[in-house]
């Protein structure tokens, strides 16, 4: 341990509370509220060197004072009346979670990727962080300007790197100069992207212990990408391959996260034109016992139909989060939905301790049952669309079986056309869902299908696409 004198320890503390801009009142209301119990009089005096506190006393001012740098500036801060020796670690993967956290600390998100390339350095490899685009069909690299990221973008299809985003693990390639490690990039659940990991110390890329700690660090990043997306652009401007018309911005901005996950279920979901879309939306929300899952289509694509599935989703979510249930949820839409019966979707909830699953279609095509290699329509009838009547469509139940997966898909997935008119069809979307849905990942399954749809159409949309898919996955301790 080591220790720092009751003299030294109150001359910083003075230093600090003079950068800090507290007045003297207002430092002690601080340190009041962190349990001081020295007087006002007594805290004038101890800063003006006229009095000592008592260590813990000292300690809870040094702490208030640091709250308020924390807020303006950050380091220097008052020290302790006992520090630990080497309080932050030099080297290894500690100083490398320390130093991206301390780094992350008020920095825009183009700094992100020189703070990751720091922290590989405490673990002696050359990092360079790739992301998706926002279509799910390239990794793009952070490192360069922007026309050079994008010339250098690798296809997630067929590289190694796309196979550890595919995979949502890592990868070791040796075709290069050197071995490198690709590991994905995860915000939780959600696949962001990748790392590119070069050891620099002769280190074999296949060492669990290297590879743990590079998935620590790829945790902690794509963390701090959602986060600092919120607040900047430049890592959203990296991510895309086109611009964003109004109302394709407007409905981006209204969907979770295209992977959720608990130990009881996973959801996946994909949606297209990415750049474009206008007319479709999912949500859901997961809790201990519940999974509860929208779609909602708003049929042709046009601009108008964003603006009908973002009121929809903001009803629906307003609903939900007041406790209703299925009918209170549908009579919430259908109070928002235009006339004419042009959206439509489907309303499902999932007990996660019994497999019990409860769905609602207004208008909208059944959920798809997965499992045993087959993929069938839950039976149960469809209600008129929303905002048509006030009739309520009947709700269906259906018991799913451990590793059943539910599929929500809107009707631009079968009537996609190609160049000759011939849509890709339910007999497409049966057989693709039985044969690749029930060994793939939910969020790989719904990305690869919306890609195989778009391929069919030749990326040409006179509607949008979108699936949910959710597996029940009881006593699964690492769905990812």
């Amino acid at each position: 341990m080591k220790f720092v004198s009751d003299h030294e320890q109150r001359r910083l503390a003075a230093a600090c509370f003079e950068r800090s801009g507290l007045t003297l009142e207002q430092l002690w209301l601080r340190y009041f509220a962190l349990g001081g119990a020295d007087s006002l009089l007594d805290l004038d005096a101890y800063v003006n060197g006229l009095a000592q506190l008592a260590p813990a006393q000292r300690d809870m001012v040094a702490h208030a004072v640091n709250e308020r740098l924390d807020e303006l500036t950050g380091p220097p801060r008052a020290p302790y009346s006992r520090l630990e020796r080497w309080a932050k670690p030099r080297h290894g993967p500690l100083s490398a979670l320390v130093g991206l956290l301390d780094g992350a600390h008020r920095a825009p998100p183009e700094r992100l990727p020189a703070l990751v390339a720091e922290a590989g350095r405490a673990l002696d490899v050359e990092i360079v962080v790739y992301l998706a685009d926002y279509g799910q069909r390239l990794l793009v690299p952070l490192s360069g300007d922007h026309a050079a990221a994008q010339q250098a973008a690798l296809d997630i299809e067929t590289t190694a790197a796309g196979s550890a985003f595919r995979r949502a693990n890592s990868v070791v390639t040796r075709n290069g100069e050197r071995p490198t490690l690709w590991t994905v990039v995860l915000d939780g659940v959600e696949r962001l992207g990748v790392l590119e990991v070069v050891p620099t110390d002769d280190s074999d890329p296949e060492d669990p212990l290297l590879r743990e700690q590079c998935r620590w660090l790829a945790g902690l990043l794509g963390h701090l990408v959602t986060i600092t997306t919120q607040y900047g652009d430049g890592l959203d401007a990296r991510r895309r391959r086109r611009n964003r018309e109004f109302p394709a911005e407007m409905l981006w901005h209204s969907l979770p996260p295209l992977t959720g996950a608990t130990d009881t279920v996973i959801v996946g979901a994909s949606v297209a034109p990415a750049y474009d879309l206008r007319g479709v939306g999912f949500d859901y929300a997961l809790s201990e016992n519940t999974a509860q899952l929208a779609l909602f289509d708003a049929g042709a694509h046009r601009a108008e139909a964003s603006l009908s599935v973002v009121e929809a989703l903001s009803a629906y979510r307003a609903a939900r989060h007041d406790g209703a249930g299925l009918a209170e949820q549908h009579r919430a839409v259908a109070a928002v939905a235009p006339g004419g019966g042009c959206l439509t979707g489907v309303l499902a909830e999932l007990d996660l301790r019994t497999g019990r699953l409860s769905w609602l279609s207004a208008g909208h095509p059944a959920p798809l049952l997965v499992g045993d290699g087959h993929a069938t329509a839950a039976s149960g009838r469809t209600g008129p669309a929303f905002g048509t009547g006030s009739a309520l469509p009947p709700i269906s139940t259906h018991h799913l079986a451990p590793e059943e997966l539910v599929a929500l898909v809107c009707r631009g997935v079968t009537e996609a056309p190609n160049s000759s008119g011939e849509p890709f069809g339910r007999e497409n979307l049966i057989g693709f869902l039985a044969r690749d849905a029930a060994t793939l990942l939910p969020p790989e399954a719904a990305r690869l299908l919306v890609k195989a749809v778009s391929g069919h159409a030749s990326d040409v949309f006179h509607q949008d696409v979108g699936v949910l898919l959710a597996r029940w996955t009881p006593g699964d301790d690492n769905v990812l």
